[in-house]
């Protein structure tokens, strides 16, 4: 919405009206309300800052910023490091099933939806000493670590930090696709894997690559992959917002019941 017209449906819905009651911060925030429940300000759309809302309306600075604050609390608005406060997306939630191997871009595919990749950091070098137990590697065995941001028709969704062997992906592997794509092109094509989730909170750091408030829900998934052979062909932290997915298991009763 073109800030003028925003300035002038806000004026227009009585802020100052002596017959309304509650403090003007609450009016201003059911007016905000108002205008993103009837879509005249839509999801993502940016809201002016602090200190020009306040001149235009000709409010106390306080107002606006308790207004901006009361509605983030309620999910309504969202506030991005270094780009200003906008109204939330509106998130589908989504089932993710814990009893079928698939990578982030065939779900996404899957389900109609575009996925895409941004890289974060990307470095070849040794194995942790941890993780060439973990990877069953020498040493002197290179790893590449990429770390990325999976996304959905545009929507960061996932924080993805993978450690894969070298010698399964390839020295010049640029991880925007799907690693399980490019492993199985490598002919090395992961059949099962163990995952452990955990549910936790993100930092800052992480909820302003994820776009959500510091503090917010998400679940923290490792993932060990495996291939036929059982060698470990890939080792995976990500951090999944809490806001969009379910998990879901099919559980069966045993035979000693």
């Amino acid at each position: 919405m073109d800030r003028t017209i925003l300035i002038t449906e806000l004026n227009s819905r009585g802020l100052r009206d002596a017959a309304l009651s509650g403090p003007l911060y609450k009016r201003l925030a059911q007016a905000l309300t108002g205008l993103i429940q009837e879509g005249l300000l839509k999801p993502g759309a940016a809201l002016p800052a602090e200190r020009d809302l306040a001149e235009a309306l000709q409010l106390g600075r306080v107002t606006v910023r308790t207004a901006y604050r009361d509605l983030m609390s309620a999910g309504t608005l969202e506030s991005r490091h270094g780009s200003g406060t906008f109204v939330s997306q509106k998130v589908e939630r989504m089932e993710q099933s814990l009893w079928r191997l698939s990578s982030f871009s065939a779900d996404m595919r899957s389900r109609g939806r575009s996925p895409a990749a941004r890289i974060l950091s990307r470095t070849v070098g040794r194995p942790a000493p941890e993780e060439t137990f973990l990877l069953g590697l020498g040493l002197d065995e290179p790893v590449l670590r990429l770390d990325r941001l999976r996304l959905a028709d545009g929507l960061p969704l996932a924080i993805e930090r993978a450690v894969i062997p070298i010698k399964f992906l390839g020295q010049d592997a640029a991880g925007e696709g799907s690693l399980y794509d490019a492993l199985t092109e490598n002919g090395f094509r992961p059949v099962h894997a163990l995952q452990r989730l955990t549910a936790v909170t993100l930092d800052p750091s992480s909820a302003a690559i994820l776009e959500v408030q510091p503090g917010a829900p998400a679940l923290l998934i490792e993932r060990v992959s495996r291939l036929e052979d059982q060698r470990v062909v890939e080792y995976t932290r990500s951090h999944y917002r809490g806001d969009a997915y379910d998990f879901v298991a099919e559980l069966k009763i045993g035979d000693d019941l």
